[in-house]
């Protein structure tokens, strides 16, 4: 049973959910803003805002893990620019705003962007 369990699977195995949360970020730094489904926004903004938290370090350390997790130099350029922006802010860093459901399947979507 998956009781307690707070990671969302999204229908894929863990390498190809990784990918997908890895590629997300790219996008999301690239853009500040993202329409995707609410699940994966979900998912999305936990990475977020760990990985903002993580350049307001500061540090060569924390640069190195995230390097570690986007392995894209501009991003990383765009995660020093946006932690140097919320350095006075606590977490919270992103909100997701729902949308209506997809046309094709109905799905729930999302944009998530940062605040």
């Amino acid at each position: 049973m998956r009781h307690k369990k707070d990671i969302r699977k999204l229908g894929r195995t863990k390498s190809h959910r990784k990918a997908l949360i890895r590629n997300m970020l790219i996008s999301f730094f690239q853009s500040t803003e993202i329409e995707t489904t609410e699940a994966k926004a979900k998912e999305l903004q936990r990475s977020v805002e760990k990985i903002i938290t993580l350049g307001k370090k500061g540090d060569l350390a924390s640069y190195r893990r995230i390097n570690m997790v986007l392995n894209h130099p501009s991003s990383l350029k765009k995660v020093k620019e946006v932690a140097e922006k919320y350095k006075d802010r606590d977490g919270g860093y992103t909100r997701i705003i729902k949308l209506s459901q997809r046309i094709g399947d109905n799905a729930e979507m999302a944009i998530i962007k940062l605040v």
